[in-house]
């Protein structure tokens, strides 16, 4: 019953938390501003009105432009099945888990970004050139921090290796620096700011937008669902790093867990929100500096495992 309990939990967090983490973002940026803002689930409606309506395609695409939205969104699905996001649990476990996450995540973005090329348009190919090149320095640093916390916790799966260890003083620093790494790295993989504005309407300054302006319909509905999922995910991960409760097989353990993951999870929203209030995108040169920065936080959890080995 446990385990049905966490699966329902996980999947309702997973397939409805974007919804709401989303209007929580929106929500606070209006506030921010001085203005109400829209509704919660104001992205609900925004998701219904696209899949009411008929996709149109440039002559010059092929079966790939269509077929890149589905498999975006089918990769996202089920690398959130692998994903630690409520109380350290998910539903898809085997070892070295972690590893496959990352790559099931590439083979979306390499899917949207082929998806861009087939378009033939310049603008898009550039936004899948510049894609190729933040993914390409974000994606080893978030591969380093799962290592770093599979070392430290002696782990082979997703689950565990998030999961609290019986040392909390030192795990605390190495969890607040990951936590961190992951967070900067969330910004970039979710198009936000600083990495990168999801309502910029000015194709010269775009990166992920700009890769689906070709995009209508249901198709532009799952590209946008995919990514406010691949949002919750990732704040989801991070929530389960920070979450300290070990609920084991105590149900109420287990239920306050799931609700402290929940409730970090409305935190990072709306830090994500303010964020995006108080501070412009950065510029794309100094975009690497960015990712410099959660690499040293992540150099820094490495050190704090290697500096108390023994003590893990």
């Amino acid at each position: 019953m446990l385990q049905l309990f966490l699966l329902i939990i996980h999947i309702a967090v997973i397939f409805v938390g974007p919804i709401f983490m989303i209007g929580i973002i929106n929500r606070v940026k209006s506030l921010w501003s001085g203005r109400r803002g829209p509704r919660l689930n104001q992205s609900y409606f925004e998701l219904l009105r696209l899949l009411r309506k008929t996709p149109v395609y440039s002559q010059v695409t092929s079966w790939i432009f269509p077929m890149a939205p589905t498999i975006v969104l089918a990769t996202t699905i089920t690398a959130s099945l692998l994903a630690p996001i409520v109380a350290g649990y998910a539903p898809i476990k085997f070892p070295m888990d972690f590893v496959a996450f990352v790559y099931i995540l590439g083979l979306g973005k390499l899917m949207m970004m082929l998806g861009a090329l087939d378009t033939g348009s310049a603008f898009e190919g550039m936004g899948a050139s510049r894609e190729a090149t933040y993914s390409g320095l974000a994606e080893p640093v978030f591969l380093l921090g799962l290592g770093t916390l599979a070392w430290a916790s002696n782990a082979t799966t997703f689950q565990d290796l998030v999961a609290p260890s019986n040392v909390p003083l030192l795990d605390l620093g190495l969890r607040i620096t990951i936590s961190l790494a992951f967070f900067a790295i969330l910004m970039i993989e979710a198009s936000r700011v600083p990495a990168d504005d999801p309502t910029t309407h000015l194709e010269l300054t775009m990166v992920h937008e700009v890769m689906i302006l070709d995009h209508s319909g249901p198709e532009l509905a799952m590209v946008q669902y995919a990514s406010a999922m691949k949002l919750t995910m990732l704040a989801g991960i991070i929530a389960s790093i920070l979450n300290p409760i070990v609920s084991g097989d105590n149900v109420f353990l287990t239920i306050v867990s799931a609700l402290l993951s929940i409730l970090l999870m409305v935190v990072i929203a709306i830090s994500i929100g303010m964020i995006e209030s108080l501070i412009a995108r950065l510029r794309f040169v100094t975009l690497p500096l960015y990712v410099l920065a959660a690499f040293v936080a992540v150099v820094l959890s490495l050190v704090i495992v290697t500096a108390n080995r023994e003590y893990f």
